[in-house]
């Protein structure tokens, strides 16, 4: 079963703690853009996103120039932002800020 479109309530709570990302009204969807190193870093980066978001079977959109990655995650589903979402949004902040 596919999660539910979040409330404007957890969906608040959700991208408070969520860094940088960005509430996108026009596409109820959040956003954030991320930058590397080099080409290799961000294409190695995106892989791992990749992988993650099969076992999720959740894709996010985004677009990829040289160091730079642009996402936008939304369930188009269910019409809006779910847990899913957040999920994989917190998943791509670990996976940028490297080995812990």
């Amino acid at each position: 079963m596919r999660p539910e479109k979040l409330s404007d309530v957890r969906r608040a709570e959700a991208l408070a703690a969520l860094d940088g990302w960005q509430w996108l009204p026009e596409r109820a969807a959040i956003g954030k853009q991320f930058r590397f190193a080099d080409f290799n870093a961000a294409f190695g980066w995106m892989t791992r996103v990749a992988l993650m978001a099969e076992r999720l079977d959740h894709h996010p959109e985004w677009r990829n120039s040289y160091s730079r990655v642009e996402v936008v995650l939304t369930t188009h589903d269910a019409g809006g932002l779910t847990e899913l979402d957040l999920q994989l949004a917190a998943f791509m902040d670990r996976a940028a800020a490297g080995p812990a």
